[in-house]
Formats: C-alpha cells, structure tokens, sequence
C-alpha cells in the first residue's frame, strides 16, 4: 500500500518536474509561443505541441510510477486517474480558451496514455530474475 502512494505521488511529481522543464525550454526555443503563452492565445501548432509534452509527461508518469510500484496496474491507472481529477476543473475554467478537440484530447489520453507508460515498463523487465 505505502509502495503504491508513493509510486503515484512520485509519478505526479515527474509529471510536473517533465512538463515545466520542457514548457520552459519551448518558451525558450519559440518566441512566437513565448509571447502568447501567458494570453493563452495559441496558434493550433502550439496546441499540438503543449498537447505532445502532456502525452510524453504522462508516459514518463506510468512508467516511473509502475517502476517504483513494482508493476502495479492498480499504481499506474490511479495515477492517471488523479491527473484526470485534476485537470478537470482546470480545463473546464480554460474551456472558453481553447477548442474542445484540444480539451478532449488532453483529459481523454491522461489514464490509457498513464497505463501505456506503465505497459511500458511491465515489459522491459522480467518477472522473475533470470537464473544463472
């Protein structure tokens, strides 16, 4: 159970570490997105690429989540789930911001994309250490 909690709140934590280093290095890179980003105005690109760093954020989540839960299923869904629970008020406070097809395909990703991180990991290594 403990295993679990912080298998979550350590994936949370690497969601936030992943999206504001890369957020900063693309406000950094692309002056265009710098100077829209605290107006929230972005072009459909920018959305895409704000939506890409969330997609690989979550990844990043299952995994480490599902690596510090020992594989945990249950640890890696329970993270998406709570990013989910998150977000939600926050996208529906920003829904007039951006289209729909940009909220939905955010909230819609976090649990399948937090799992797939997860899968991830539950693949690469074996169950049962190998024998020598």
């Amino acid at each position: 159970m403990a295993r679990g909690t912080l298998s979550i709140v350590a994936g949370l934590a690497v969601w936030m570490v992943v999206v504001t280093a890369v957020g900063s290095m693309m406000r950094a890179a692309w002056p265009a997105y710098a100077s829209v980003a605290d107006a929230m105005t972005f072009t459909p690109a920018m959305m895409m690429a704000r939506l890409s760093i969330g997609a690989v954020a979550t990844l990043v989540m299952g995994s480490v989540t599902a690596a510090i839960s020992r594989r945990s299923m249950l640890a890696t869904l329970l993270s998406g789930v709570v990013l989910l629970l998150v977000f939600i008020p926050e996208h529906i406070s920003l829904w007039e911001k951006f289209p729909v097809w940009y909220h939905l395909t955010f909230l819609v990703s976090l649990v399948p994309l937090s799992y797939l991180g997860g899968a991830i990991v539950r693949l690469r290594r074996p169950l049962v250490p190998a024998r020598v």
